[in-house]
């Protein structure tokens, strides 16, 4: 990337970040605003102050300054302070209920006598392993799930731009890191974060046809779709996708490890505790509950679900109409690569966060970090494709 383009980048960040801290009226995204809109803008001078191509010193400096400025101040104060959004408190909730009951649910008898909407836990079972720690340890700057969140989702991250093609990973996990994108939701609550890194995974796994990385693929979607049932597009994208270029064979065998992920995980659950599951995980994010979501964005759907119930019908029926139409386009023009693949569940995601009753703008990291890990990877790709063919042929 050229220095003057990632310097106007971290310019735009910056502004988004000072935006955060005038505007906001949420004193948690101030804090944020405040620590990473400074950052931002030394990062920037770092990056124009290296004047070499080649020199990688004023990136790393720049690096350093955004990890501390846009993760490690805010996030650390936030905890030693104890504040954070209510699904970190979630998260943490659920791990103590399933080590104590062996469910991370409460159940539908004590949901249906509660107005508190922090006793429902709308994630899917995996979830309350990030809450493990804080469970077990009680409250510390290394139990809090977010800490926990941002390891994974780096580690998992900068392997997913590496199977992809990628060049310099973990520069650029760090980058996507310490940006806004992910950095705002990771300081203040975080539980989308390492869910989109196994998405992108998977669909890294998948750029190469192989029957082992189908399997790998698999078993990366179907994590993904253990935390949160907003990866579950991904699985039919990828289905998809392997029908047309690999075959019928590979896609059900992509489809069965899937699925045996989310059987092992999620299963007991549906089985032992079906009712608890089903009002926690369906009902509560559809706002049919008895206490309605506090995740409030003003997007289509939330807008139209505020006006009553003829509203939320309506919208009820535009998020099927909408999962349709994706499903009929999908069905009519299949993916070939995993390029088309990942525009296709860009849409499909884009389209669910703006039509959901109980939705935020922060949803939209699983887009946009699906866009980034994609530009990211096909660059990479190609500078490896320019670097192996000469004028004369094959180097």
């Amino acid at each position: 990337m050229p220095r003057i383009w990632l310097a106007a980048g971290l310019a735009v960040c910056a502004l988004f970040g000072g935006g955060v801290a005038l505007f906001s009226k949420d004193p948690l995204h101030r804090l944020w605003g405040t620590s990473a809109g400074i950052s931002y803008a030394l990062a920037a001078v770092c990056v124009l102050a290296s004047r070499r191509r080649r020199d990688t010193t004023g990136i790393d400096v720049a690096l350093a300054i955004l990890v501390g400025g846009a993760i490690l101040i805010p996030l650390l104060w936030l905890i030693w302070t104890g504040h954070g959004e209510p699904e970190v408190g979630v998260v943490a909730n659920s791990a103590a209920t399933l080590i104590k009951h062996g469910t991370p649910y409460k159940s539908a008898q004590v949901l249906a006598t509660t107005t508190n909407p922090n006793l429902y836990n709308p994630y899917l079972p995996l979830m309350a392993v990030f809450g493990v720690p804080q469970a077990l340890l009680g409250h510390g700057l290394l139990t809090d799930p977010r800490v926990w969140f941002g390891i994974v989702f780096l580690g998992v991250f900068a392997f997913a731009l590496r199977v992809a093609g990628a060049r310099d990973c973990v520069r650029w996990a760090l980058l996507l890191t310490v940006s806004p994108i992910i950095a705002f939701e990771l300081c203040v609550g975080g539980t989308d974060v390492p869910m989109v890194a196994f998405m992108c995974l998977g669909f890294a796994l998948l750029w190469r046809p192989d029957r082992s990385n189908a399997v790998a693929a698999g078993l990366a979607l179907g994590v993904a779709s253990s935390m949160k049932a907003t990866a579950w597009p991904a699985l039919a994208v990828a289905f998809a996708l392997l029908y047309v270029r690999d075959g019928k064979r590979e896609a059900w065998r992509f489809t069965a490890w899937a699925l045996a992920v989310v059987a092992v995980i999620v299963g007991p659950f549906a089985i032992l505790r079906f009712g608890a599951l089903v009002k926690n995980t369906i009902l509560f994010p559809l706002g049919l509950a008895s206490v309605k979501s506090q995740a409030a964005s003003p997007l289509l759907g939330h807008v139209l679900a505020q006006t009553g119930q003829l509203g939320h019908t309506i919208v009820v029926i535009l998020l099927i109409g909408s999962a349709l139409a994706v499903g009929v386009w999908v069905v009519i023009r299949p993916p070939r690569d995993v390029p088309a693949a990942t525009w296709r569940l860009v849409t499909a995601l884009s389209a669910m966060f703006v039509l959901a009753p109980s939705t935020r703008f922060g949803y939209f990291i699983y887009p946009a970090a699906l866009v980034l890990w994609l530009l990211v990877a096909q660059a990479g790709r190609k500078a490896a494709t320019a670097v192996h063919v000469q004028p004369g042929g094959l180097e």
